[in-house]
């Protein structure tokens, strides 16, 4: 049988496919089903601040209401605040002392004190590691990629600086040179890259003229961005590469190690087929590796990344004018 172990972030996991952060990690049976379906590790879902300073806010506009009636009336009872990211980090525990398998928590922040804030809190939680979650629309004509290229790399140093657990940075594709983000990221200390972050789209209902959002969940074909990315940057930094984009199959995580990912996050593929469904992906995975004679990951870990492929300008755009070419 063949042996599926690995390491990321400096973290011994029982299998390369690791539960992606998503409503997955919101129920603890759930959780206990990834862990005894095979996964090798789970990120939880993300704290966000502004959900809990709208929260705040919310909970501020209710207790106002009434206030200027009898004014007199509120020294008598306590004063309410918001209990800010308590509850979650108490969910975060709880998911601790559920299941033995690594967990690693997910944080997106808005602004530069709470990154740091919030990571603490979450490293006193017990989680295995933690994975920052940048999701982020440049959205300012006036900002600069180097402006928001900064701003990245302040956030990471200050978390950096604040905890000790192994952090990992999930970034998006929309980077002027990703690769060079990543490099700059892996310079800093990150243990590990994940790649892409999947930004829900808004669209537009052209006959009630209203925005409208809904959740779509990702397809193989979307893995062919971080595919490539991760073939691009295997052997040439200092951290981990993790693919979370349109992993659906033992196949598809086949390709990602064969690109040169260190593990695959998915979380599509078990909304859409079922927790249990992570078996299938790991029998699948195995049974390739056993027909194509490999005993472990490391065995094939970039078999097919730009530094051991024969045609190197494969992932490069010679490529595209070969394929162009050969329609004709």
């Amino acid at each position: 049988m063949a042996n599926l172990k690995t390491n990321f972030m400096g973290i011994q996991i029982e299998s390369p496919i690791v539960v992606a952060a998503s409503s997955i990690s919101s129920y603890t049976d759930r959780i206990e089903m990834a862990e005894k379906t095979g996964a090798g590790a789970l990120v939880i879902r993300s704290l966000f601040e502004e959900q809990i300073m709208m929260e705040a806010q919310r909970l501020e506009e209710e207790l106002a209401v009434g206030s200027e009636s009898f004014p007199e009336a509120l020294s008598y009872f306590p004063e309410i605040k918001h209990g800010e990211a308590d509850e979650h980090l108490m969910w975060v525990e709880k998911a601790r002392n559920t299941v033995k398998m690594p967990l690693i928590a997910s944080l997106n922040a808005v602004t530069p004190g709470a990154w740091t804030k919030y990571a603490r809190q979450l490293e006193g939680t017990g989680v295995d590691g933690l994975e920052l979650n940048v999701y982020a629309v440049a959205a300012d004509p006036k900002r600069t990629s180097a402006e928001i290229e900064k701003e990245l790399y302040e956030i990471v140093e200050a978390v950096l600086s604040e905890v000790k657990i192994p952090v990992s940075v999930k970034l998006s594709s929309f980077y002027t040179s990703p690769l060079n983000v990543v490099h700059e990221l892996a310079k800093r200390g990150v243990k590990a890259v994940v790649l892409f972050n999947r930004f829900l789209q808004p669209d537009i209902d052209p006959l009630k003229e209203t925005l409208k959002s809904e959740m779509v969940l990702s397809s193989s074909e979307e893995m062919k961005v971080p595919l490539r990315h991760i073939a691009l940057l295997y052997g040439r930094i200092d951290c981990d590469l993790a693919i979370t984009s349109g992993v659906h199959s033992g196949l598809d995580a086949a390709k990602a190690f064969l690109a040169g990912a260190t593990v695959v996050q998915t979380a599509s593929a078990l909304l859409k087929n079922g927790i249990p469904y992570l078996s299938t992906m790991l029998r699948e995975l195995e049974g390739w590796m056993e027909e194509k004679g490999y005993e472990n990951l490391e065995a094939f870990r970039g078999k097919l990344s730009q530094r051991k492929v024969e045609d190197p300008f494969a992932f490069e755009r010679a490529q595209y004018l070969k394929l162009l070419m050969s329609q004709r």
